[in-house]
């Protein structure tokens, strides 16, 4: 990381012989390293630290000193996990978690790559380093659904190309992790390149057993998330990986996974906490790091090692710990004023020596972004009236004899195989006599296919919804109507990416995501809430027996986790790692695609 303040100039800071821009007076900092809370001055220069102590040498004509009497000053908060696409874009979370404390954010590089290439992400990049705080990545390997040509988009030269930027601290999670396990030599090639880097390599394994992750950590994976249980929690902390513990809107598993700590009492220097890419709505309600923080006390951790957790560990385990994650001599100025140790909202928020928020305001300028510039695949590469016809959307199905395989939600995102006996009427599915069956299309953006499924305990009263927000990001329609849903489809074709719900046949709710089928390209975090408040209310309203609908009809569409999925190559039975039915080519329907 560079810095605006050279080491000369922080020497002479700290010896008063020259004043600091900025000095902290009469706060109680909150000592990461020591573990200590001390009656300490801070001196900031530029963007970056030069004194910490008692002395206000570093005082002078120009300083401008902000009295902490009272206050707690602590290191910014480090987000180690984070998604910036879940209908928020890069900006508009940064508007918001930046207000809440959280000054360092490293996120996955998912979707902006799947839509623009190494050298459209690269340029993204560049545009985004106006962002206030610190803003870094982690790229990904492969997809999380296996589709047509992914190993040519996932190359070794482009992916390497970016685990060289400085921006980009390493691998993000591989959640397909059967692959590490079984030796995929492209993500083994590429590991070896990270360790040489000197990077970290991010991982997810989900349901991976205590014997099967000795394997994956001997691939190289660095932490792992995806513990639910202290238990788990243990297994990932003692075979050496950064075990992070995870809150979020799709998995409130704090409350478990801390008896790590709170019953198990283990040396906590590499446990770490992540909000892993919670919807708007909760982190409107929940808050971001900071909540992590609060909750973590609230369940009997102490104050220190919470806070040790959101800000040493995090920088320890990114290998910036030079830099950032606690308040010292040539660190990074990110500094928060805490005016209590109960709720952990910061009534100032100093990122990179500049104040960024007073009060939960941002007091900093955001970039303005023209996202599409970056996009090298087309929304749709066909005409919207491929999706009009209400045949793409029903369920093959010639012998009223034969079981026909349903996807039954057991949870947001769980599902099983449950085999059904349904009517065939026209060589399709009739699932009029069925309360609670939905069908379900995905449908390739370029035109070339379609997978097709039966929903069960999905919404038992939707008529209609069309969505790009799915991990494929092609087009998702689910309902039972397939007028319902054709008329869906088309609409999200106009808007060229979001989510539509239609009832009968009028358009009820209508959420424009045009930056990659994912995002909101506004740069207001409050539309994001907005958006993602009335999607809930909606599905709910019309049988959705769950809380976290991105979620599901984000992993609806990928191919790691349990039952059955539907993916680019098919309706595919994840326990059994078979395709049940095959995806469609629309040949037949193709007099609608561009030549």
């Amino acid at each position: 990381m560079e810095s605006k303040a050279t080491r000369m100039e922080l020497i002479e800071v700290a010896q008063g012989r020259r004043s600091a821009d900025l000095f902290i007076k009469g706060g109680t900092v909150i000592n990461v390293y020591s573990g200590e809370f001390l009656q300490h001055n801070v001196a900031v220069y530029k963007d970056c630290i030069a004194y910490v102590g008692e002395s206000e040498a570093p005082i002078g004509e120009n300083t401008k000193v902000i009295d902490a009497e009272g206050m707690y000053v602590s290191p910014g908060f480090i987000e180690a996990h984070a998604h910036p696409w879940v209908m928020y874009n890069p900006v508009s979370v940064t508007e918001k978690v930046l207000s809440l404390g959280t000054t360092t954010t490293v996120n996955d590089n998912l979707f902006f790559y799947l839509h623009m290439g190494a050298e459209g992400f690269k340029e993204m990049l560049k545009d985004l380093k106006q962002l206030p705080g610190n803003f870094f990545w982690l790229a990904r390997l492969v997809s999380q659904a296996d589709y047509p040509g992914e190993r040519e988009w996932f190359n070794q030269k482009d992916v390497q190309s970016l685990l060289e930027l400085d921006e980009v601290l390493g691998t993000a999670e591989v959640t397909r992790w059967p692959l590490l396990y079984n030796a995929d030599p492209f993500l083994l090639d590429t590991m070896d390149v990270v360790k040489t880097l000197g990077k970290v390599s991010d991982g997810h394994t989900a349901g991976c057993s205590y014997d099967k992750l000795n394997s994956v950590v001997a691939s190289g994976v660095s932490a792992c998330h995806e513990a639910i249980t202290a238990k788990e929690a243990f297994d990932r902390l003692r075979l050496g990986m950064w075990t992070t513990l995870r809150n979020s809107s799709l998995r409130p598993d704090l409350p478990e996974i801390i008896k790590l700590i709170t019953e198990g009492n283990v040396n906590t220097s590499r446990v770490i906490m992540t909000t892993d890419g919670p919807h708007p709505g909760f982190i409107e309600k929940e808050g971001f790091v900071d909540g992590l923080v609060r909750k973590a006390v609230e369940l009997g951790v102490p104050v220190m090692k919470a806070i040790q957790m959101v800000t040493i560990n995090a920088a320890t385990y990114l290998r910036l710990d030079d830099y950032i994650g606690g308040i010292a001599p040539g660190r990074r100025a990110d500094i928060l004023l805490l005016p209590n140790l109960v709720d952990f909202r910061p009534d100032l928020v100093i990122a990179g020596g500049e104040v960024a928020a007073e009060h939960g305001q941002l007091k900093v300028a955001l970039p303005s972004i023209e996202w599409s510039k970056y996009v090298v695949r087309e929304p749709f590469a066909f005409t919207k009236s491929v999706l009009e016809n209400p045949d793409l959307y029903r369920y093959p199905h010639t012998s009223s004899n034969e079981l026909v395989p349903v996807v039954h939600f057991r949870s947001n995102v769980i599902t099983q195989r449950k085999d059904m006996e349904l009517p065939s009427v026209n060589g399709y599915a009739d699932l009029s006599g069925h309360e609670g069956l939905v069908y379900a299309a995905l449908i390739d953006r370029n035109g070339e296919w379609a997978a097709k499924g039966i929903l069960e305990r999905f919404a038992v009263n939707l008529d209609g919804m069309a969505s790009t927000y799915n991990t494929t990001t092609e087009l998702l329609a689910v309902g039972k109507s397939p007028e319902a849903m054709a008329k869906a489809a088309a609409r999200v074709h106009e808007m060229g990416g979001g989510v539509v719900i239609v009832d009968g046949n009028e358009v009820i709710l209508e959420i424009p995501l045009p930056f990659t089928g994912m995002m909101t390209t506004d740069s207001s975090f409050d539309i994001a809430v907005q958006y993602h408040d009335q999607l809930l209310s909606a599905v709910q309203e019309r049988g959705f027996p769950f809380h976290d609908i991105l979620y599901t009809l984000l992993f609806l569409t990928c191919d790691f986790l349990p039952g059955l999925r539907l993916v680019p190559f098919g309706l595919y039975d994840v326990k059994t790692d078979e395709i049940v039915l095959r995806s469609m080519p629309l040949t037949e329907l193709r007099y609608g695609v561009k030549n």
